[in-house]
């Protein structure tokens, strides 16, 4: 197949373009141009916000996969609806755990508690702002989503609600960073009164997710994660045995609590992608060697 990766050069999408191409499908990669392409893999370069430049770069262009690694508003997804509309007849759409940031669920939550096809849609809102995007990545996702699921859409469409991602060298977000230093210095770490588990992937697993997906036939939200929800005590024992020290919670009522904490209850249900015959990990299988990997990364 000829695939389009829209974004994607970096921690879980580098080893999505790996896995696809080790599978015989012909990559491009489409980006603003800041990072190179892996080596063998064509780029285009465009500024996805400007409609008129993507449509330009794509002229004359066809995909029978598009995989959007960095759909993050209403105003990309609308722009990529139409420039797409006639260049691909499959879609998948990256999204997050954090479009159900409003549940509070004693079991699992699943796609449907929160369907795109009834999400409200304001295009006025001010997406372009980074701290306005930074401050509703979970809303920016859920309007998305709903852009594509409105009737009539051009091309099969499928969103992939990734959980939190553990793993790899290069994992650039500092979230483990942020607890190894504290537990090798003895500080205590501020997590909510009640700190819910919550889902987690591992960086691996989410790429062999995406890379089935692209190949799959169902449409609409999957939710894609491990089995067993992990705890901020799982995942700071795991970081105890690498670098010594000793992990002292603090609780708060209300303020800022470390990542990776969580006072509300949205762990994810992946019994739609199971069904659909993807079989997924336990957290257990996978956690020592993603701690381990990004752990072991910060100190070298």
């Amino acid at each position: 197949m000829d695939i389009l990766v829209i974004g994607g050069n970096r921690y879980f999408g580098k080893r999505l373009i790996a896995l696809l191409r080790e599978s015989g499908h012909r990559i491009t990669v489409l980006n603003r141009g800041s990072s190179a392409a892996p080596e063998g893999i064509e780029q285009l370069v465009a500024d996805r916000d400007d409609e008129s430049a993507l449509a330009s770069v794509l002229a004359g262009r066809s995909f029978d996969v598009v995989v959007d690694q960095v759909c993050y508003t209403p105003r990309q997804a609308e722009i990529a609806r139409r420039v797409f509309a006639t260049r691909t007849r499959r879609y998948v759409m990256t999204s997050t755990v954090e479009v159900y940031e409003y549940e509070d669920s004693a079991v699992p939550v699943a796609e449907s508690a929160v369907d795109p096809a009834t999400v409200t849609v304001d295009t006025g809102l001010p997406w372009q702002d980074p701290e306005f995007l930074d401050a509703h990545y979970g809303e920016g996702k859920r309007q998305a989503e709903a852009v594509f699921a409105a009737g009539g859409a051009p091309f099969a469409w499928a969103s992939v609600r990734v959980a939190h991602v553990l793993g790899g060298a290069d994992d650039f977000t500092g979230r483990l960073d942020h607890y190894a230093r504290r537990i090798r210095a003895g500080e205590p770490i501020a997590v909510p009164v009640v700190n819910r588990p919550a889902t987690y992937v591992y960086v691996e697993e989410i790429a062999a997710f995406l890379a089935w997906a692209v190949g799959a036939d169902f449409t609409g939200p999957v939710n894609a994660h491990s089995h067993s929800p992990l705890t901020t005590a799982d995942i700071c024992a795991e970081i105890e045995k690498l670098v010594g020290g000793r992990t002292v919670f603090r609780e708060v009522e209300v303020g800022e609590v470390s990542p990776f904490s969580f006072a509300r209850s949205y762990a994810m249900s992946n019994s739609r992608a199971e069904s659909l015959g993807y079989t997924f990990t336990d957290s257990g299988e996978w956690l020592a060697e993603a701690v381990s990997e990004t752990i072991g990364a910060m100190r070298r």
